[in-house]
């Protein structure tokens, strides 16, 4: 019988297995499995010791699954109370200590990301995810989600992943970031931006 979308398990890794809960479908939207391998097939080997932020973490299973193949520090950043729940129970079943969750607006709170980063002279996978604008109250997250690609520091940056409405076209050019390909899943498309 299929699942009734409640919860996904981490597909590879020393995690392998576990299975994460996944917030309400009315506050969150789950990355496609599809998606999740295309992209990990994509950076398999590249995200081993790499710092990884998720910035609409929704559950974190994208962040998760990137601790699970190797990635040694996340930073989750979610908004919504009840995916905020989901998400710190998840983070417990694999290793906390390697997990930084931050509160509140993601487009504010990359600016404590981006701190830490320089700080530490470090730079990070930026995976965004953000919900889709044909959500009520969401008509210009786009805009605000390309103005925050614009603001990241290119010594902070790795590569961008962006996951989106395939009806969305990312710009070629985001200030210094380059549109590197973009691949489409059905409704669903992700684009890597990267520092030429």
């Amino acid at each position: 019988m299929k699942s009734s979308g409640i919860s996904k398990k981490i597909v590879a890794g020393k995690y392998r297995g576990k299975l994460l809960k996944l917030p309400s479908k009315a506050t969150t939207r789950s990355s496609k499995s599809i998606v999740l391998e295309s992209f990990f097939n994509t950076l398999q080997f590249e995200i081993i010791d790499a710092t990884f932020v998720e910035v609409f973490s929704g559950s974190g299973s994208i962040g998760l699954e990137a601790l699970s193949r190797g990635a040694k520090r996340i930073f989750f950043m979610e908004q919504d109370r009840d995916a905020l729940k989901v998400l710190k129970e998840n983070i417990s079943q694999t290793d906390p200590s390697a997990c930084t969750v931050l509160a509140g607006d993601s487009f504010t709170n990359i600016n404590a990301v981006i701190k830490t980063l320089q700080k530490e002279k470090s730079d990070a996978y930026f995976y965004i995810d953000p919900p889709f604008s044909i959500r009520e109250g969401m008509e210009d997250i786009y805009e605000k989600m390309i103005d925050l690609i614009a603001s990241l520091p290119q010594d902070c940056v790795k590569l961008i992943i962006i996951e989106h409405m395939s009806g969305l076209e990312i710009p070629d050019q985001i200030a210094a970031f380059t549109k590197r390909k973009s691949k489409k899943f059905g409704n669903t498309s992700l684009t890597y931006l990267t520092i030429e």
